[in-house]
């Protein structure tokens, strides 16, 4: 017989139902984590795998590079422009980016070429980093202290003359998973000279718990890092001198990233923030149109929202400027001009467009070219066609007409007539003149000729 629940009493449906639960208790933490986070989350294993090249850096420098890879669009971009400029650096590299459209975060970076080099060999893996700390920043975070304690465990992470490790007591995390016992600070050994470490992620943890998960790496550039392959341990270049460049850093245990005002505002002097904008949070308006990935962030921050624009004053939109800018851009379309690019994907945009345009006005030139050599072509034979024309028909004139030098010459007849005449009047000519004219001969005496050469005659 089948007994549903309505017809159990209330206390044994409450017993069946913390039965059936009780061997959930039982189940690690993680495993309930794992079964309770939304389907497109990052599982540990995963996050430890794209985290690895980058947990061992100092806090403010992994809280500027965890910012920046939100914006990827941006980061690309910063990768070109240290290509460009491989021996800039520190704040000084900063303030020359500080008319590009980026992120300020993004522009933080310029500082550290040696940083761009390794985000530029994988921007697929940037994307994924950025989105998982947009999703999941206390995951995130607990991944870094997991790694930071297995390179410790192995013996590769301590303090050095470039670096300060310290510990303290965790402050308790807010994700499911049990907190560990502390929390492992890196901070610069100088604090107004920052190195940054190389190292490789496949050694510097020791034994990799997650074989399916092997760590991304990425060898580092000889040309920041001389040297060769790095085998264990940290390794270090020039160390960077900066005073402003770094204005975030952790909140362990809070999920969240600390600004130093201060900082922010020396270095971003067009950007200025308030005293209480303290804490970070993502800017939708400087994604640059890459989508989220996960379902809770593209509802976050793919739509705008009621009160967005005014959640922008950590990023430097002020709305003076904003006005400011519109009206140049109005003031250039009237007089003919295109308005600057609104964003980076735009300018792109816009510049792929002018190559086109460009491409086809120079193929479009080519044809009209070709066509007018056609034409000129086409009216020279005309003209020879009607020159050749001309002398047909003048010589066939010739032939007929009578008022020419070879007037006659195709007739037999006529010509003999003038022959003879002209025979005729040559034969008159040779006759004595008695015989041609019948009168007198008409004679002159003729005139003595000169003596002594032109003498006076007596």
């Amino acid at each position: 017989m089948r007994i549903s629940a309505r017809h159990l009493p209330l206390a044994a449906l409450l017993f069946a139902v913390t039965a059936a639960a009780a061997p959930q208790a039982t189940e690690p933490v993680a495993a309930q984590a794992a079964a309770s986070a939304p389907a497109d989350a990052f599982s540990a294993e995963q996050l430890d795998q794209m985290m690895a090249p980058l947990a061992l850096y100092p806090d403010s420098l992994l809280a500027q590079v965890l910012m920046a890879s939100t914006y990827p669009g941006d980061v690309a971009d910063a990768v070109k422009w240290a290509k460009a400029h491989p021996d800039a650096k520190g704040d000084d590299a900063v303030r020359q980016v500080g008319s590009q459209a980026w992120d300020p975060s993004v522009q933080s970076l310029v500082a550290f070429p040696q940083v761009l080099d390794l985000l530029g060999k994988d921007p697929a893996w940037v994307q994924r980093m950025g989105d998982a700390f947009l999703a999941q920043p206390d995951a995130v975070m607990d991944s870094v202290q997991r790694l930071r304690r297995q390179a410790q465990a192995a013996g590769n992470l301590k303090s050095t003359e470039q670096l300060k490790v310290s510990s303290e007591p965790a402050a308790g995390s807010t994700t499911t998973v049990a907190p560990a016992s502390s929390t492992i600070i890196i901070e610069p050994a100088d604090p107004q000279v920052v190195y940054v470490p190389a190292y490789n992620s496949t050694t510097v943890y020791g034994t990799w718990p997650y074989p399916s998960y092997p760590p991304y790496y990425y060898p580092p550039s000889p040309y920041y890092y001389p040297g060769g392959a790095l085998w264990a341990g940290l390794a270090f270049g020039t160390g960077v001198a900066i005073t402003a460049a770094l204005w975030g850093d952790f909140n362990w245990g809070h999920g969240d990233i600390d600004i130093n005002v201060d900082r922010y505002n020396n270095i971003n002097s067009n950007r200025q923030i308030n005293r209480g904008d303290n804490t970070w949070r993502h800017n939708a308006a400087n994604r640059d149109g890459v989508p989220y990935r996960d379902r809770a962030s593209r509802e976050q921050f793919g739509r705008q929202k009621d009160g967005a624009g005014q959640r922008d004053n950590f990023r430097g939109h002020d709305p003076a400027r904003a006005a400011d800018r519109e009206r140049a851009r109005q003031s250039m379309s009237q007089r003919g001009f295109d308005s600057p690019a609104a964003s980076n994907r735009e300018a792109r945009d816009r510049a792929g467009q002018a190559s086109q345009q460009m491409n086809r006005q120079q193929a479009g030139g080519r044809d009209a070219a070709g066509a007018r050599q056609g034409a000129q072509n086409r009216a020279d034979s005309q003209r020879n066609a009607q020159a050749r024309q001309g002398t047909r028909q003048q010589y066939q004139g010739n032939r007929s007409g009578p008022n020419n030098a070879f007037a006659g010459a195709g007739n037999p007849g006529q010509t003999r007539a003038s022959s003879n005449r002209g025979h005729g009047s040559y034969s008159a000519s040779q006759r004595p003149s008695s015989a041609r004219g019948g009168g007198r001969q008409m004679s002159r005496p003729s005139r003595p000729p000169r003596s002594g050469g032109g003498a006076r005659r007596r």
